[in-house]
């Protein structure tokens, strides 16, 4: 049976963790986390099945004058007639393959997977107690989650789960504005319930208030995820910033953290918007990256598509190139990088996906190295091209140059990530080199080996006032490379 909340209370109160943000400040990020570096985000769902413009489908279809609004009446009649949840009985998912889907994120290189457990529209991926609008009971009939959680854990894949149920407070309000089929009754426990008016967004007090029915449930369900699946990672999408989830996400995270600790597994929170007290979980920015490398750890979360979270028929996909340059920025700078996937209505993931996951992985099969388990270096890195820090900043593509360099270090080594490689093979590193006084914070140590991870063969390389100068066979590649500095 799922937690009662008063059954949750109790166990977020028992220790070593209360419900308190001074009891959840002495929070640890996991170690494994910190080595893994690179996840897979995974949104499906019944908006797959629309495969229109984005995953907010469920919302905008019952709002006059959006595409989706006039598209659905186009393709599938009137809303009164057809509502979103005329999609369950279509959510057959006969081409869902939870091993394939694993053994592709493995290829590409990914340590740990994050399904989307319940979006925005309030549609479960998982065997529910507490609502029969879920994926076992209906639809694919198929415990999703379950499944790709046998799957990952035979990979050696660590598996985390994201809830945005938040959001559904007010997600399907807009269906109450004209005849639809979101209307009254709606109870606890109705699929669209409590479809309450959209709020301002962006105020931490908007109003009309979430009620304590809505924040128990929110809270029910959650824990549900935990119980069930025991998930390693919690991730929230944005809503839960409000001021009425505060005293509930307390009780989550102690909730969860006393959890994890009864497991025996390190397990953590993501959160956006300062949702939870900094210190408590591992911040995470959306679409977007810091500029300098944070004394804490993070996680950016970001779609191989430019313009929807889930699988549409007008995706604009990203190349390979930048999603690497994206993973080495974050990891440069003491973060993770969760790319997400979005499969097709069906089950099947896209062969684009396929395609660009497998260029990433083939990438990391020769630089893992210099990206698993590595730390950040007295540097992020150098050159002239300078991220904005801060979310949403994926409008365009990044042009890097040939004196961009990135940083990590692991071992006996710094790794030197060349953004752009030049094709006259040579690579300048200004933060390596000769220093003028030793009691400065720049570079004072003995190089032993200058290698190039993959086929490059290092040629030629020195060590002077100007940098470190290393000439290398150059090949046709335009992906980046790395250089390996082993030091004494």
């Amino acid at each position: 049976m799922a937690a009662t909340v008063s059954e949750i209370k109790k166990i977020a109160n028992q220790g070593p963790f209360m419900a308190d943000w001074q009891s959840l400040n002495d929070f640890m990020v996991p170690e494994w986390f910190t080595k893994a570096k690179f996840g897979i985000f995974i949104h499906w769902g019944l908006y797959s099945l629309a495969a229109f413009n984005n995953e907010w489908y469920s919302r905008n279809m019952y709002i006059k004058g959006y595409p989706e609004f006039d598209h659905h009446r186009e393709v599938y009649g009137e809303q009164k007639a057809f509502g979103y949840k005329n999609f369950i009985p279509q959510f057959t998912a006969e081409k869902f393959d939870a091993k394939e889907w694993i053994e592709i994120f493995k290829q590409a290189g990914a340590k740990y997977i994050f399904p989307v457990a319940e979006h925005h529209d309030g549609f479960q991926m998982y065997k529910s107690e507490l609502s029969k609008y879920n994926s076992f009971d209906m639809g694919p009939k198929k415990d999703i989650l379950g499944e790709l959680k046998a799957a990952a854990e035979k990979k050696q894949i660590h598996f985390c789960a994201s809830s945005h149920r938040a959001e559904h407070w007010f997600f399907m309000g807009h269906g109450r504005e004209f005849e639809s089929d979101v209307k009254e009754p709606l109870k606890k426990g109705d699929f669209y319930w409590p479809a309450m008016p959209e709020p301002d967004n962006q105020d931490l007090f908007s109003t009309p208030y979430p009620s304590v029915e809505f924040l128990d449930d929110w809270l029910q369900r959650t824990c549900e995820i935990i119980d069930k699946y025991q998930p390693e990672v919690l991730y929230f999408d944005w809503w839960i910033q409000h001021e009425a989830f505060k005293e509930y996400l307390q009780i989550l995270s102690a909730y969860y953290y006393n959890r994890g600790k009864e497991w025996g597994k390190q397990v953590a929170i993501c959160y956006k918007h300062d949702a939870m007290m900094f210190g408590s979980g591992i911040v995470e920015v959306e679409r977007g990256k810091f500029a300098e490398a944070q004394p804490f750890y993070w996680q950016t979360d970001t779609a191989i598509a430019r313009n929807s979270w889930c699988y549409t028929t007008t995706l604009d996909y990203k190349e390979p190139s930048e999603i690497i340059h994206d993973l080495i920025e974050v990891v440069s700078k003491n973060g993770n990088l969760l790319l997400n996937v979005g499969p097709k209505g069906n089950g099947e993931i896209a062969e684009k996906d396929r395609r660009i996951l497998k260029e990433i992985g083939d990438w990391l099969n020769v630089n893992g190295e210099a990206i698993y388990e590595s730390k950040v270096w007295r540097k992020a890195g150098e050159g002239p091209t300078i991220l904005a820090s801060g979310q949403f900043q994926e409008a365009k593509v990044q042009n890097y140059t040939e004196q961009d360099l990135r940083f990590t270090v692991k071992g006996d080594s710094i790794y030197v990530f060349v953004m752009n490689p030049s094709k006259n093979g040579r690579i300048l590193v200004t933060s390596l080199a000769d220093s003028k006084n030793q009691n400065m914070p720049e570079f004072h140590g003995i190089i032993r080996e200058v290698t190039i991870l993959g086929k490059e063969h290092v040629t030629h390389w020195e060590k002077n006032t100007e940098g470190l100068m290393i000439e290398y066979q150059s090949s046709e590649g335009t992906l980046p490379i790395v250089c390996k500095i082993r030091i004494k």
